[in-house]
């Protein structure tokens, strides 16, 4: 076993790994049909053969929207293949601007898929989308949706998350529409059970005690059993709260379909997920992998998110093997070193860490530390079971050690870290964005490089050509790839350009403001 784990290691250093992309274990179901079909982005409007022309791995031309009204906000784009790491490109996107209906008392969630509708192609920038219509039509919730979804070891969880992550959502924020749809809601932003008897209709009291159900209180509002009043003091939920708990769960429900439908469908490996959903005045950005967003403000710059990797997870991904040793199959140990131990070393001092520790420290070598280190390698090749870099995304269900039982899923976490930006508390510029990109952007490009690029790129175009943020995602994925030169791809004559595949959003945060 060790001697295959050695080849595994070895051959991700070399950058290939059987079954492609970031990982082992291979397509589910081979011959299955496939839930969608392949294809680029729905809003890029692309024919047959110009996604096949897009595919180019030697040329790799960079692919942007034909019509800028494509996508609300006047929202720019833009996409680039791999230079040869996959043969399709492995990155997919989707944007959207939805509107969620009440559901029908009795209903099942199920049942009210078709309680959400599209806007995005009638309403193109999201006219009429205010604020204030939000509030005052208690019967739809209108949200903007943009994400960006990294796959590896195939492509098919990253089209099956963009076609369905977004109705998931829908669905979540449905099951609390009542409580955040509430003119009456106003002004307090706290919904303990107190506020909900003062500021909430009937309705709404009702809604409020079948989804916050933290204190497990019981009945409905009438019910003769209503626990004593300084007991609902005690848990206070926010709207925002609520809608970070949506996004969650969507995230969660998301990876169990994909789990589930790999017994009809070949859905084969897993993708990371970066998620905007703007609703209320908001902006939340849920993470769940090594993509990026971050804020340009008056050249400031504000992360919205952080990547998940073996060496920022490390404590989590020890715990759990440490709680649960039988997932490392009797051939790693969840402990690491500063290298490899060998055995000539045992019953020496050695540096090592464990769950417990962010520094360092001795311990005498024992036989049980001669296993293979759980997480191996740093930086970019750092990996979990020496098979796959990155700790949290949907899919994977069938990853496993190279040539082994030994599956990876258990410490892949489906679930994103959500950050929250109150758009509506600042008034904002033509250049102000907020800007996603996956992983082959950020290899090669500092969070201060991208802000410089788009900062200075947007000073120079006309504040009203509607393609100035389409052009600026295109300049961005242009500086990342590097121009062909010497049979590479080169930043300059000294750095190698991103031969990864990339995909960029540059959202303008001033049409968020003209919505309320």
């Amino acid at each position: 076993m060790l001697t295959r784990v050695k080849s595994a290691v070895a051959t991700f250093v070399e950058g290939v790994m059987p079954g492609g992309g970031g990982g082992g274990g291979g397509v589910d179901l081979p011959g299955a049909p496939e839930k969608f079909p392949y294809s680029r982005p729905e809003f890029l409007g692309l024919s047959p053969d110009e996604v096949e022309c897009s595919a180019d791995h030697c040329v790799r031309p960079i692919v942007i929207m034909k019509e800028s009204k494509r996508l609300p906000w006047f929202t720019g784009y833009a996409e680039v293949i791999n230079a040869g790491k996959s043969t399709l490109n492995e990155d997919q996107a989707c944007c959207e601007v939805l509107a969620v209906k009440r559901r029908p008392p009795g209903s099942s969630p199920a049942s009210s898929w078709g309680n959400v509708a599209r806007r995005r192609s009638s309403l193109p920038n999201g006219e009429g989308l205010g604020l204030r219509e939000e509030l005052a039509n208690t019967d739809n919730l209108t949200f903007h949706y943009w994400a960006l979804f990294d796959g590896h070891a195939g492509c098919g969880a990253a089209v099956v998350a963009s076609r369905l992550l977004h109705h998931h959502i829908a669905l979540h924020l449905q099951e609390v529409m009542d409580i955040l749809c509430t003119p009456d809601l106003q002004p307090p932003t706290c919904l303990g059970e107190e506020h909900a008897r003062t500021y909430l209709n009937p309705t709404s009291q009702r809604a409020l005690t079948r989804a916050v159900s933290l204190r497990g209180a019981a009945g409905a509002p009438d019910s003769p059993r209503v626990p004593p009043t300084r007991f609902f003091a005690e848990k206070k939920v926010t709207q925002e709260s609520l809608v970070v708990g949506a996004i969650e769960n969507a995230f969660k429900d998301m990876d169990v379909q994909i789990e589930k439908e790999r017994a009809v469908y070949n859905i084969s490996g897993g993708c990371t997920a970066l998620v905007v959903v703007y609703v209320l005045g908001k902006i939340y950005v849920g993470n769940a992998g090594d993509s990026r967003a971050v804020i340009i403000r008056g050249g400031e710059v504000i992360p919205m998110s952080r990547e998940f990797t073996p060496e920022s997870e490390r404590q989590r991904l020890q715990f759990l093997a440490f709680m649960q040793p039988h997932l490392l199959g009797k051939e790693f140990t969840h402990l690491e070193f500063p290298r490899r131990v060998q055995r000539k070393e045992v019953g020496k001092r050695m540096l090592y860490r464990d769950f417990t520790m962010s520094g360092w420290a001795y311990k005498t070598i024992q036989d049980d530390d001669l296993k293979f280190p759980l997480i191996y390698g740093e930086g970019k090749k750092a990996r979990v079971l020496a098979t796959i870099g990155v700790t949290r995304g949907l899919g994977d269900h069938s990853l496993r050690v190279y040539d082994s039982n030994i599956f990876i899923k258990p410490f892949l976490s489906c679930c994103p870290e959500v950050q929250v930006y109150p758009l509506t508390q600042y008034q904002h510029g033509a250049d102000d964005v907020l800007v996603l990109g996956t992983d082959g952007l950020w290899d090669v490009l500092s969070n201060q490089d991208v802000a410089e690029s788009v900062t200075c790129f947007l000073a120079n175009c006309d504040p009203d050509d509607p393609n100035r943020y389409t052009m600026a995602a295109q300049e961005l994925v242009m500086r990342a790839r590097g121009m062909l030169r010497d049979r590479g791809w080169r930043i300059s004559s000294d750095r190698l350009g991103s031969g990864d595949d990339i995909s960029v959003y540059v959202i303008p945060l001033m049409h968020g403001n003209m919505l309320d």
